[in-house]
């Protein structure tokens, strides 16, 4: 693997094979539930030019990780939401790196973003810890991929995510030294 594809992968591409379980569910519950205060502990501290600083050669500065976060995790809500209140309901893809060219991921402060994760994590959080396991099962069609998502796989993949985007930010200021 080169050296760019590890600074975009940090901890690899999500990949999840067997069945998943009350345990597992329970330790990407806990992933989801943890995330907003990693990430502000993550750029606590840390001045307008390093937040303005790309994680990698071409990649997005900080504050438009954390920006793109918040955007992403929005729609995995609603997706969630859509799946328990719709039978196979097709969810509305976007462009997550025009959204993150957009001036407010470019120019609001990261300090939005973490207010809104907060907030966002705890709602996502107390939903997911009330369902029960065959509810999980329910599903979202994604019609640029054609295919139906489960709200578990879903779960886990928006686990990984946020410590995908964490890893670029941790990884950033240990290379930096910050």
């Amino acid at each position: 693997m080169s050296q760019v594809e590890d600074f975009r992968y940090p901890i690899g591409t999500f990949n999840f094979h067997g069945e998943i379980d009350a345990a597992q569910r329970k330790i990407w519950i806990g992933q989801i539930a943890s995330l907003p205060i990693q990430l502000r502990n993550a750029v606590a501290g840390l001045s307008a030019e390093q937040l303005s600083t790309p994680y990698r050669d071409g990649g997005w500065t900080v504050r438009q990780v954390i920006h793109h976060v918040a955007d992403s995790h929005m729609n995995a809500y609603i997706r969630l939401k859509l799946a328990l209140t719709e039978d196979n309901p097709a969810i509305k893809p976007y462009h997550e790196d025009r959204w993150a060219e957009l001036h407010d991921s470019e120019l609001e402060p990261a300090e939005t973003s973490l207010v809104l994760l907060d907030a966002l994590h705890r709602r996502w959080t107390t939903l997911l810890q009330s369902l029960s396991q065959d509810v999980y099962q329910r599903t979202f069609y994604h019609p640029e991929q054609q295919k139906s998502t489960s709200l578990d796989v879903n779960l886990g993949m928006y686990a990984w995510h946020g410590r995908h985007h964490l890893a670029h930010i941790v990884n950033l200021k240990e290379r930096k030294g910050w």
